[in-house]
């Protein structure tokens, strides 16, 4: 709705009512030296056509590359009907429904969205999203050492795990005391090896934490982790790409017993790459691990009349409860996100997801084998891999993408600031998104920025 601003004369008869001569008496608790002094750095207001002026400005200095990078951020297509339907008002101003049943249609969207991520997972519950993919992992690790408490607070993480997700997890759990043990991996396969966890099965570790696909691109060995997890009474967190779970074993489905948390990234289903964010995260478990689920839980139920209602069933967030017994003080919801990935899954359906996936998994592999054509391109690891791979390349991977970026293309993302044993690599990806041309102009690319550094 739009948003109305006050007339001197509105404030003059609040004030007036209530008996204050002007604004400043009502903080007239706040000590002077406190009170801002206005803002000297910000210019004076314009009008809305020079705004509007400014705006297309500042947009044609974007430059879009033709994008080739993961990395946790993937550009798929997202049917126009999605956001058609997303932008009605009803969902577009819909947001946590803190009296919330009266919100019947974002509950039943919630709970919708919820069973299709339990069905992607493998896991009986999910709840109603997190904020992001990487804070519900550290939530999953919070839920591991709740659940484990009799244990010391000790967690393995794959090295393998996304650098930007390890960093969350230090962030957030570094100060509760948590330990986190970074496991090493494979430097042929990419991969964690179970005998790289058998170090530590003497120690109470309480959980472990497995990628799927890892950062690399790679597929770990997920049967034989969750194994090991469950015969040493670790719990078994999976960190998930959801398009890889359209053809790939869901996590609730590892091994002999499957996982016992899932959680991930959101993006890949229908939410644009928008500089950045927003994102949103999702979280399934088993059963017996409800009463430690973060965030929100919806159930479906039955009115007076018979008539099928939903509600919040299990809603143990920091605003319902006291914050020490909270299971999450995070309360932000992306319940918009969550809207739009909702309808994606809705309007693609099993086969639609599976059909992404797959022309995902063949683009990649096109784009790799294409570039290995080139002298002194190489891929990196072994092991297979899904939609992502690394490759190394003859020369600073820094100035290869410098020299690709002025062909247009965003042709990678370098990882040796994360793993600076990987000199001159870069992780490539090639969505569904990503033609036949456009793999062709990528290699006629790289092999124009090669051969230009050689000249240097």
């Amino acid at each position: 709705m739009p948003f109305i601003p006050h007339t001197d004369q509105d404030k003059h008869e609040m004030l007036e009512s209530i008996g204050a001569p002007n604004i400043s008496a009502l903080f007239d608790e706040i000590p002077a030296e406190l009170i801002h002094q206005g803002l000297p750095k910000i210019p004076a207001g314009i009008n809305e056509m020079t705004l509007l002026s400014l705006a297309q400005d500042y947009a044609e200095r974007n430059k879009n590359d033709l994008c080739f990078i993961g990395a946790g951020a993937y550009d798929h297509h997202c049917p126009a009907a999605v956001w058609d339907i997303a932008m009605r008002g009803e969902f577009l101003t819909a947001y946590t429904p803190y009296q919330a049943e009266a919100s019947q249609g974002t509950l039943q969207l919630l709970y919708e969205f919820q069973t299709m991520i339990a069905e992607l997972t493998g896991l009986p519950v999910a709840n109603a999203s997190m904020y992001d993919g990487a804070s519900a992992l550290a939530e999953a690790a919070l839920m591991a050492v709740r659940i484990q408490r009799h244990k010391q607070p000790k967690i393995l993480v794959a090295g393998t795990l996304h650098p930007f997700y390890r960093d969350t997890l230090a962030t957030i759990l570094s100060n509760q005391h948590i330990e986190l043990i970074t496991l090493p991996f494979d430097s042929q396969l990419g991969l964690t090896a179970v005998t790289a966890c058998e170090a530590y099965q003497d120690q109470k570790i309480s959980a472990l934490i497995i990628p799927q696909p890892n950062f690399f691109g790679c597929l770990e060995q997920v049967d034989e982790l969750s194994d090991w997890a469950h015969h040493h009474q670790i719990i078994s967190i999976a960190c998930v790409n959801p398009t890889s779970l359209a053809i790939l074993k869901p996590p609730g489905q590892w091994g002999k017993f499957g996982v016992d948390i899932a959680c991930g990234e959101g993006q890949p289903l229908g939410v644009p790459m928008a500089s950045g964010g927003p994102y949103f995260g999702f979280f399934s478990t088993r059963l017996e691990h409800v009463r430690q689920l973060p965030g929100r839980l919806i159930g479906q139920t039955l009115d007076r009349a018979g008539k099928i209602g939903y509600t919040l069933t299990l809603q143990a967030r920091e605003q319902h409860i006291r914050r020490g017994k909270a299971t999450s003080n995070i309360c932000t919801n992306q319940g918009f996100l969550v809207a739009v990935a909702t309808l994606y899954m809705s309007l693609l359906g099993p086969e639609g997801l599976a059909q992404t996936a797959q022309h995902c998994h063949h683009n990649t592999h096109s784009l790799v084998e294409a570039m290995q054509t080139i002298p002194g391109v190489e891929l990196v690891f072994s092991a297979p891999y899904f939609h992502e791979a690394l490759l190394r390349l003859p020369y600073p991977a820094a100035d290869i993408l410098t020299a690709m970026h002025e062909q247009g293309i965003a042709a990678g993302y370098p990882v040796d600031e994360h793993y600076p044993n990987l000199h001159n690599t870069i992780l490539v990806c090639a969505t569904e998104k990503r033609t036949a041309a456009d793999i062709e102009r990528y290699v006629s690319a790289l092999h124009l920025a090669i051969k230009s550094q050689g000249t240097l």
